[in-house]
């Protein structure tokens, strides 16, 4: 069984029966594109870990879930995750069966990104608390209020998003260095990129 834990086998043995094929083909994909992964279990659920946390999968009652750590980072090309986990756990929503999951080469495809990200060391963003507005600083808000399209895509963003570009210019150690990152802010932002754009390809 290679890497595959105990816990892990009881876990699929107890699940629902509609769960356990489910659940068995997941693992058997992301032990396919990642080899090196470690199983783990945490809050009762399997983790998929690689060089930090990168995939977890869960039963429940009458569904079950999909969960990439860094799961906003993902190119989603076909448009089949849900980012803002708006329809439960897991950026695949509620799966309750093989059907309603996307093809084995296009799960493959977001686990290698995973994989990537991690060695990459992508961290995932803060969550902001939804009732503290975002403060754009003054340098930045000037800077966008003369490049309408960089100003437009940069309130299209998600909070966490917004912060990351706002982040990487303020901590800037000198003048020279935070001109240079405002350039660049400007110019992937009109091209409708986030801050973190070169990890999602």
């Amino acid at each position: 069984m290679g890497n595959h834990i105990q816990q892990i086998d009881d876990y699929i043995l107890k699940a629902q029966g509609f769960a356990q094929p489910i659940l068995q083909h997941l693992r058997t994909l992301i032990h396919q594109a990642c080899p090196q992964l470690e199983e783990k279990v945490r809050w009762g659920m399997p983790h998929f870990d690689y060089k930090g946390m990168m995939v977890s999968m869960a039963a429940f009652k009458a569904h079950c879930s999909l969960m990439f750590f860094k799961g906003e980072f993902l190119n989603d090309p076909k448009g089949v995750l849900d980012k803002q986990r708006e329809k439960g756990m897991g950026q695949f929503g509620r799966i309750t069966s093989l059907n309603d999951l996307p093809s084995d080469k296009v799960l493959i495809e977001f686990i290698k990104q995973a994989m990537h990200l991690n060695e990459d060391g992508v961290k995932k963003a803060k969550p902001l608390k939804k009732s503290t507005p975002v403060v754009v600083p003054d340098v930045i808000r000037t800077a966008l209020s003369s490049h309408q399209k960089a100003l437009k895509y940069f309130n299209s963003l998600p909070p966490s998003h917004q912060k990351e570009y706002i982040e990487w210019i303020t901590e800037a150690k000198t003048d020279t260095t935070r001109e240079k990152r405002i350039k660049t802010m400007l110019e992937w932002l009109t091209e409708g990129k986030s801050r973190n754009w070169k990890y999602m390809k």
